[in-house]
């Protein structure tokens, strides 16, 4: 663990959902003193308060991971500079169909942010890997632990390159045993902040639109008239501020290897209904579903891929036991709490004072 006090972690994609929060953890945490921000877009790129908090705790630095390589580097070498940790998130948003973007941000990215973590002596680089990374679950549908294996889906390319993003790690923590890795796998994370995004990112505008829409005609004291939901699908749910207490613990405690994050239990049909929607729901074919967004996709009325669809199909429940035994973490929040303010985030188009989360 570094010196108590002198602690300065740099946050690349730190204007994001989970760089937010993360930001939020980090500025409340007394051993960490000093934060640079990393991202292609800043809040702010001078000194200046024009931003609130805790976007205004950061030292902020621009880099476009996809830039020229000169450039990368010394933006990277500029912010890096006498860091103690590395939080790497940057990663293309969901509505990026272009192969050749999305390699170059999430695999060429994260090379160029190990290398600089490499050439800087960083002492500890901490990963915001993902669930993604697993393979399908087990059938009898129990809960998997850090060992399961990391293939990942093969029809999602999020997935596949993240689980090509550990094995580059594994490659690093072999050559460079001196150097602390820690790969974050949380749930999905959600925040109300980040409505405007998550609306942008996975419905797109007419599926925004037909959301806020059936809200309208939801009876009272609920979102929805009803719940359309696939068959036998199961959500682990964080708040992004849970999550985001498990990176500062790891930060502070100098812990390697994996980590995965999440609730106990999952959220189902049944259960999401009854939060959003009085109870009132009806099973959809995941078939016939996933059918229909790949039509959608294809036509451009999705940003999203039917990857995404198949990542939840994968029913990963993770096991987040090694968090709390050795972090001492569990999530503060009722995934269901956390779950109905993102919906409601959504439909107000909730979001923060950095572009990716006011759009």
């Amino acid at each position: 663990m570094a010196s108590v006090g002198h602690v300065r972690v740099v946050v690349v994609g730190a204007s994001g959902n989970v760089g937010t929060a993360v930001l939020r953890a980090l500025a409340r945490e007394p051993v960490v003193t000093s934060i640079v921000g990393v991202a292609r877009r800043v809040p702010r790129a001078d000194g200046s308060s024009t931003v609130g908090f805790p976007h205004d705790a950061a030292e902020w630095v621009r880099v476009d991971l996809t830039d020229t390589a000169d450039a990368v580097v010394r933006g990277l070498d500029e912010a890096l500079a006498g860091a103690d940790a590395v939080v790497h998130l940057a990663w293309a948003s969901p509505a990026t169909r272009s192969a050749e973007a999305q390699r170059r941000l999430n695999l060429g990215g994260t090379r160029a942010v190990v290398d600089a973590v490499l050439r800087q002596h960083v002492r500890h680089l901490v990963l915001g890997s993902t669930s993604g990374v697993y393979s399908p679950g087990p059938a009898d549908g129990s809960a998997v632990d850090e060992s399961w294996p990391r293939r990942g889906v093969l029809t999602s390319t999020y997935s596949v390159q993240k689980a090509a993003v550990e094995r580059m790690l594994d490659d690093v923590e072999r050559d460079h045993p001196r150097l602390v890795v820690t790969r974050m796998r949380p749930a999905l994370m959600f925040q109300r902040e980040a409505g405007a995004e998550l609306s942008r990112y996975f419905l797109g505008r007419l599926g925004t639109l037909a959301l806020r829409l059936a809200a309208k005609r939801a009876p009272t004291g609920t979102l929805l008239p009803v719940l359309p939901f696939p068959e036998g699908l199961r959500l682990q749910v964080l708040h992004a501020d849970d999550a985001a207490d498990a990176y500062r613990a790891v930060i502070v405690g100098r812990h390697p290897g994996a980590f995965n994050l999440a609730p106990t239990g999952w959220l189902d049909g049944a259960g999401l209904a009854r939060l959003l929607a009085g109870g009132r729901t009806f099973a959809v074919s995941p078939d016939l579903v996933r059918r229909g967004l790949a039509v959608a996709s294809a036509a451009r009325l999705v940003p999203i891929d039917v990857g995404w669809f198949d990542m939840a199909r994968a029913d990963v429940v993770m096991d987040a036991s090694r968090a709390r035994e050795l972090l001492h973490w569990r999530p503060t929040r009722n995934p269901g709490d956390v779950l109905r303010e993102t919906v409601e985030g959504v439909l107000e188009g909730a979001s923060a004072s950095t572009p990716p989360l006011a759009g």
